[in-house]
């Protein structure tokens, strides 16, 4: 399950001046990202994982990429340093660990489901849940940060708190994860490609 969890989620840490929005300037961009997501019918994006541990003195460097398919299909495929890939399908969560296959019943594990709708809702723009998180917003440099709390309590003892950051154009660029010991999960992402085919056998297990 650690394993899991340390794959799982992304972005890099990167030191950005804040500015927090006004609440006109939020809701344009909440309007934005939610646009940008509904024409997004399939997108494939490479990404560097970072996860940074306090009593490492380098952090842990993974990478591969993401292919995503409306409504609901999300894969993670790790190529280096090792090969393992997540697939998010029919609410089960398909594990391949280097040809050592395995499942998860995402209707039966409250916390794995939770995980997936946080994958899905970065992507599709669906995430300002108010009733879900305490939700803060911040102008950067090269477009926004949002700061998401959680609410429930199972949830925070995985998690503390998230930062999405968007581009100018709307699209999730990088997001951090933050755990309550303060270590954390970072990726960028690079190469997007929005609206090509991908091909069925992808999202096979």
């Amino acid at each position: 399950m650690n394993k899991l969890l340390y794959i799982l989620f992304f972005s890099v840490l990167a030191v950005k001046a804040q500015t927090p929005l006004s609440s006109s300037e939020a809701t344009a961009l909440k309007k934005q990202v939610q646009e940008q997501a509904q024409k997004t019918q399939t997108m494939t994006v490479d990404f560097v994982q970072l996860k940074h541990m306090d009593f490492l003195s380098n952090d842990i460097e993974t990478s591969g990429n993401l292919s995503f398919k409306k409504p609901n299909l999300v894969k993670w495929q790790y190529l280096k340093p090792f090969r393992y890939s997540v697939l998010f399908k029919d609410q089960t969560l398909y594990i391949d660990d280097d040809g050592k296959k395995s499942d998860v019943n995402l209707s039966s594990n409250k916390l794995f489901g939770q995980l997936n709708n946080l994958i899905v809702n970065s992507i599709t723009g669906d995430l300002f849940q108010e009733q879900d998180f305490e939700i803060t917003y911040f102008k950067v440099a090269d477009g926004s940060e949002v700061v998401f709390i959680p609410k429930d309590s199972k949830l925070k003892k995985y998690l503390s708190q998230f930062h999405i950051f968007f581009s100018a154009q709307a699209y999730v660029s990088q997001v951090k994860l933050v755990e309550p010991s303060g270590d954390y999960t970072s990726i960028l992402f690079s190469n997007r490609t929005v609206n090509k085919p991908i091909a069925d056998a992808v999202f096979t297990h």
